[in-house]
Formats: C-alpha cells, structure tokens, sequence
C-alpha cells in the first residue's frame, strides 16, 4: 500500500487560559512552594540529592517537614536547580496540602498541546456536521447502558461502524512542537450557575497567546483506489475533512450563540458575555476556525449538544437515566446548569469585593496552511 496524504501545517493558539489535565493533583508546601508573585514547581530529587544524607538528624527533620519549609528565601531565583519551573500569579488557597491541578506537560516540563486532545475536539464538530446532514433524530435504543459511552452508537451511525471504518482513521493529528516552560500561569476558576459562584478550583494552565505548531494528515489513500480494492469504506463524509476548518467553524458558530445566550441572561456576567459577542463577530479566513479545547468545555463540547436539546422530551429521559444533573433540579431545567469560567475581583459601589465570571477556558484559534 502506498501512502498518500494532504499534509496541513497548523498552529493553533489560546485566546484564552489552557487547562489539559495531567490527571495528579498537586500540593502546597509539598509539590509547589509560594514566594513573591510566583507559584515554585519542587524539583524534589535535585532538592534532596543535595542534602547530606549522612546526617541522621537531617534525614529525620526531612522525613517529617514539607520540602517547602526548608527551602531558604535564597533558593527562589530562577535559575535555582530546586525547581522544575515556576508559574506566574498564586492560588488563591495557600495553606499547607492546598491543591493545584496539574496541567500536562513534555518529559522536560514544556508546554505543548497534545494532538488526542485537538483531535477529540475535532471530533466532536464533524459528529455534531454528520448529525445535521443525516437529518438523525435521537433514540433512546440507541444509547448504552454505561453514561460515558451512552453515544457510542450514535456516533458509530454517523462516523463509522468501528475503528477500522471511522472517518477519523484517515485523520491524523500530531502532538504540537513543545512551547518552552515559561507560558504556565496559575489559573483561579470556578464552577458557576445562573444565580451563584461554586467552590474555587485552583489549576496550572498555559496562557493565551502561545502558539502551538503542529502537523494534520489526511490520508487520502482511505477515498481512493485502493480502499475500493480492498472494499473499504469510511463513515462520514470526506468533504468534511477536505474542508476541516469551515466544518469545524459551523459547529463553534452554533456553541458560540448558546454560551452567549447562557451568559447574557446570567447576572454580573456581562463580561464573559461581551467575549462572546466579539467571537461571534470575528471575520475569519476559510482556512481558519475557532474551537474549545480540554477543561472547561463542558458538556456541550464533548456531544451532540444541541441536536439532542432539540428533542426536549429525550434529554429529560436521558438526565433521568443517567442521573446527569448534579443538585436539585427541576423538570424543564435548563441543562446544563453551570459553566467553568475564570473569575476577576471587582468591587461594587460600596466598596466592597466582589468575584464576576470573567472568560471561559480553551478557546482557541486553529490556522491550517496546505502543504504544497
């Protein structure tokens, strides 16, 4: 089999704060240390290797004290060989086993983005763009038993009846080149509803304006002579990975306009409305689209979102059954209830301080350029 493939190269690049979980939750005084406006990443084995270890009193007070509380006010500098990395700005918890969230990273602690996590995304708009074409219609004897997977075979209907058959097969989306250790900053968010502020959940996350540079493939192979040989035939459409960008953009065009009618009716949240506005408004190449990507994206970022809320009747059965809605709701809710934003600190006309839903995460910009 020979290989033929339409090679893009991309940059995708935040517009606003990245979190991709590792999945390892990090702790205060133990993980990280918090000196001047910067939270410190332990390199512990360089820490201890430079301890003498022949020192039985040293071995104890180490066996019992946080690496952070033997650290000297000295050792916070940059090129310190007790850190991995630092991040910009603190969590807003900073007592001893506080926890931080932490984002993936290379071997050597660079920023990068993951292609599974772009090619989840990916996926996710051209199953949305196959739903519409098929003109398909939600049916709860499709769905699994298992709530992760309860979509599966909807999906499969639409994209492919098995890996060997999905549309995806033909794409290949790598890992991005790594962006270096200085673009971590600490992240403050919070799960929020319509009328109040959840819990603070402290995350690292990369900022906005990194630019990721990575590689799209296309194999071509999978459409042409050869899959007729071998009688083979993908799911999908092939025009919708011919035209990646616009597909994509006719889902986020869609997401766009609910999260801005989710936040213009959510009091004190005119800013991360007015975001949305300008997302909206943007005048983008044919080349180019808007997508969300990793912690944040919610629900509707990960289904088929709003063809399924078309059919008021199936989501309740399906909140129902699956047990989707989290606290007390009531039949005719809303769904989903909450969002996962950043959050600013104002103050009010009286002084006093306050927190407001300030921008989403993961919202990003991907630019493809065909390989000539």
């Amino acid at each position: 089999m020979s290989f033929n493939y339409t090679i893009y190269d991309v940059t995708v690049t935040p517009i606003t704060p990245l979190h991709i979980g590792s999945g390892k939750l990090l702790l205060n005084e133990y993980d990280y240390a918090l000196s001047g406006k910067y939270t410190w990443r332990i390199d512990e084995n360089a820490w201890l290797a430079a301890q003498n270890a022949d020192d039985p009193k040293l071995i104890e007070t180490l066996s019992r004290t946080p690496p952070a509380q033997l650290l000297r006010a000295d050792d916070f500098k940059s090129d310190s060989p007790f850190f991995r990395y630092r991040l910009a700005g603190k969590p807003r918890a900073t007592g001893p086993g506080a926890q931080l969230q932490e984002v993936i990273k290379t071997v050597s602690d660079e920023a990068f983005l993951p292609g599974s996590s772009l090619k989840g995304a990916i996926r996710t708009a051209l199953a949305w763009r196959g739903w519409q074409e098929k003109n398909a219609q939600p049916d709860s004897r499709n769905l699994g038993r298992n709530r992760k997977f309860a979509g599966q075979q909807l999906e499969r209907d639409i994209m492919g009846g098995d890996p060997n058959h999905d549309l995806l097969r033909a794409l290949h989306v790598g890992d991005s080149s790594p962006a270096g250790k200085n673009r971590f900053i600490v992240l403050n968010a919070q799960v929020i509803t319509r009328g109040s502020l959840g819990s603070p959940i402290e995350l690292e996350a990369i900022q906005p304006d990194t630019p990721f540079k990575l590689t799209i493939k296309v194999d071509d192979q999978l459409f042409g002579q050869w899959a007729k040989e071998h009688r083979l035939r993908l799911g999908g459409n092939q025009s919708w990975l011919q035209n990646l960008a616009g597909t994509i953009q006719q889902h986020t065009a869609q997401r766009l306009q609910a999260e801005l009618n989710w936040y213009a009716n959510r009091p004190g949240a005119e800013q991360t409305a007015g975001f949305y506005r300008q997302l909206l408004a943007a005048k983008l190449p044919a080349n180019a689209c808007l997508l969300q990507i990793g912690w944040g994206t919610g629900w509707e970022g990960k289904t088929f979102g709003s063809h399924l809320q078309a059919n008021a009747r199936f989501m309740e059965q399906i909140i129902n059954d699956f047990r989707l809605a989290k606290g007390r709701r009531e039949r005719g809710d809303p769904f989903p209830k909450s969002r996962r934003v950043t959050v600013s600190v104002v103050k009010d006309k009286q002084g006093r301080t306050q927190q407001r839903p300030a921008v989403p995460l993961g919202w990003a910009l991907m630019e493809m350029k065909e390989r000539k």
